[in-house]
């Protein structure tokens, strides 16, 4: 093997005739190395197409290349020991053939865009045909397989002793050209090949001296069926999209497919959301959120409320979505209302209401994409002047912010497991943004719940967060006549209704009403307890929840300590009971009392003239309330005969 002139400066000029020339009379001299270089992983097909690919485009890409980085005149050739000149044009070549095999040979990173030599190779380019080297012996087997195991720089460095005879100065000078990071370690790699330099000149390394056979002839077959089925439906689907009408068939009244409709083009244009002047609700003739002003610092953040609007349109995956049962989630039927735009803590926050939903977009206030963003809805059609006097703005961290009506003149907190204490005033900014107040527990013990009173001109009402934009009211008294808490004894049977607020949460409530609809004097001297039935309304009218409640007078009670909430004795979904079309309810639990006798105890509201209890207890008594001796475990069917003799099952 004749050993070609060692590696010449890299100050040399090279211009593209003279490394033409070089290509051109070493051609399968450089197709083998970079054969040789490239990983066997690709295949012997695609490694002799690219090997042919990355020889052809070796060749510098101006007229001539820069003599040095700082132009200076290059520095003079050196010679070999036989004082025959270098051809620059060679060395060039090859260290470009160098290069890309070691970037063919890398794998594809899934967010780096990939290099040239990384895919398939356009030219040369065979069709129906595999063509591969001719196989050699077991030797050569051998050395394929020595050279798979190494890594693409140790490859290299192997070929460049073995086929270009190269000193291992030269190799690591190529090497580090070629971008390796470490040309020592790849020529100590290198070293573990223990095969002759000879088997790298055998034909099974040869890749310009071939042999062809066909492809998978069955798949290529499946293949060309499959792409003529699709040409041919494109082609159907543009005839039918091009027939007269602009649709799929003559005088249709739907527009053609992907088409631009105005109408949803206008609801996504922040010019185009309806603003409301900050004193239009004083003279407004409904009193609800189409009265709210246009609030908040960031109004005319025309890049924040497009992207808010794109997002409800079009949420993508980043987008963290809730939304209320019963809530659709589609894009704006058409410029909705602008309720407020700007910044609470570390959100920028926008708060749309399109006549049906309040809808809610966050992000950061710095606008990372990284961080994601949310996007709330709520459904809270037929509001009014007691369901539109504030929104939750902002919730995280166990605290809660709200966003109240221009109509609201005071708001206060308390915290309804502590009937006794005072309600504390709440600030807000000037756009009605309130102080982070603490978010009621929704998990472990249930020590406190806050809720918000909002004083307006006319009344006082009680509102609670339940994992929703729009919070709850609270109200007490019959189905017929509920009214907002006031008084002493309501706040005391709101401070053991409140911690059971949490099995109606994240629902679409609307309002909560929860009214006392028997008192019993209990067996032993045991004291009255009271029987409350309460009542959650959702904003789309289904979904209801009721609970029938036993409140037993409680130690703590009596010594102005932390009472414990009134036991569940029924609960029923989607059921007119205890609301103002059916008023009526019928409870009953099985009770121990001090001295610890067991007895069942039941009550229903003033309609009920007798109640019975028949299965494992049997008892009667006049009236809406009965008590019978039990043993514990025992269970009882309940049953009540109305004043007009029609008998009613208690509540399930």
């Amino acid at each position: 093997m004749r050993l070609l002139p060692e590696e010449p400066s890299a100050t040399a000029p090279v211009d593209v005739e003279q490394a033409e020339a070089a290509l051109v009379e070493h051609y399968p001299r450089l197709v083998r190395l970079g054969y040789l270089v490239l990983p066997s992983s690709l295949g012997r097909n695609r490694r002799v197409l690219t090997a042919h690919s990355l020889a052809q485009r070796s060749l510098p890409l101006g007229r001539r290349t820069a003599f040095t980085a700082d132009d200076r005149v290059p520095l003079p050739r050196r010679r070999p020991a036989d004082g025959t000149a270098i051809d620059p044009g060679y060395a060039h070549v090859r260290q470009r053939v160098v290069s890309t095999a070691l970037e063919a040979g890398r794998p594809l990173r899934r967010l780096a865009w990939p290099r040239r030599s990384q895919l398939p190779p356009l030219l040369p380019l065979v069709w129906g045909l595999r063509l591969f080297p001719h196989s050699g012996g077991a030797d050569e087997l051998a050395l394929d397989h020595a050279l798979s195991a190494l890594s693409g720089p140790a490859r290299a460095a192997h070929v460049l002793r073995g086929l270009e005879g190269l000193a291992d100065g030269e190799v690591r000078r190529v090497l580090a050209a070629a971008g390796v990071a470490d040309p020592h370690a790849a020529l100590t790699e290198a070293d573990a090949v223990a095969a002759p330099y000879a088997l790298l000149d055998s034909t099974e390394f040869d890749p310009c001296s071939l042999q062809a056979r066909p492809p998978d002839l069955l798949r290529r077959r499946r293949h060309a069926k499959a792409a003529l089925a699709a040409v041919a439906a494109l082609l159907v689907c543009g005839a039918l999209l091009g027939l007269p009408g602009n649709g799929w068939g003559r005088d249709l009244a739907s527009a053609p497919l992907y088409s631009r409709n105005p109408a949803a083009e206008q609801a996504l244009e922040p010019a185009a959301l309806v603003r409301v002047p900050p004193s239009y609700w004083q003279r407004s003739p409904r009193t609800d959120f189409t009265a709210w002003p246009t609030r908040g610092d960031r109004t005319d953040d025309t890049r924040l409320l497009r992207r808010a609007l794109a997002v409800w349109a079009r949420p993508g995956r980043a987008v963290r979505s809730s939304t209320t049962p019963g809530t659709p989630v589609g894009p704006p039927m058409g410029p909705p209302q602008l309720l407020y735009a700007g910044e609470v803590g570390a959100a920028a926050v926008v708060l749309f209401y399109d006549g049906l939903r309040i809808v809610r977009y966050a992000e950061a206030r710095d606008a990372d994409p990284a961080q994601g963003a949310a996007l709330d809805f709520a459904r809270v059609d037929s509001a009014d002047a007691s369901s539109a006097d504030a929104l939750i703005v902002s919730r995280g961290g166990g605290t809660v912010r709200y966003l109240t009506a221009p109509w609201v003149r005071q708001a206060s907190v308390r915290d309804l497991l502590a009937p006794d204490r005072a309600a504390r005033p709440l600030h807000r900014d000037r756009n009605g943004v309130t102080d982070v107040l603490a978010s009621p527990q929704t998990t472990g013990d249930c020590r406190s719940w806050s809720a918000v009173e909002m004083r307006d001109a006319t009344a006082t009402r009680l509102l609670t967060d339940l994992g929703e934009l729009a919070p709850a009211r609270l109200t007490s008294g019959p189905p017929s006549a509920p009214h907002d808490v006031s008084g002493r004894a309501e706040r005391e049977s709101w401070a053991r209704t409140a911690c059971l607020l949490t099995t109606v949460r994240s629902r679409g409530v609307r309002s909560v009403n929860s009214w006392p609809y028997a008192r019993q004097w209990l067996p032993e001297g045991n004291g009255f307890a009271q029987w409350l039935c309460t009542r959650a309304e959702t904003w789309r009218g289904s979904g209801s929840r009721v609970l029938a409640q036993f409140q037993a007078p409680s130690p703590q009670s009596a010594a102005g300590g932390a009472v414990p909430p009134g036991a569940v004795a029924a609960r029923a979904e989607d059921s007119p009971a205890c609301g103002e079309r059916d008023p009526r309810v019928l409870a009953g639990v099985l009770w121990k009392s001090r001295g610890g006798r067991w007895y069942v105890l039941a009550a229903g509201s003033a309609e009920f003239a007798s109640l019975t209890t028949s299965g494992g207890v049997e008892g009667r008594a006049q009236g809406h309330l009965l008590a019978v001796r039990a043993r514990a475990g025992d269970r009882a069917r309940l049953n009540g005969l109305l004043a007009d003799g029609r008998r009613v099952g208690a509540l399930r």
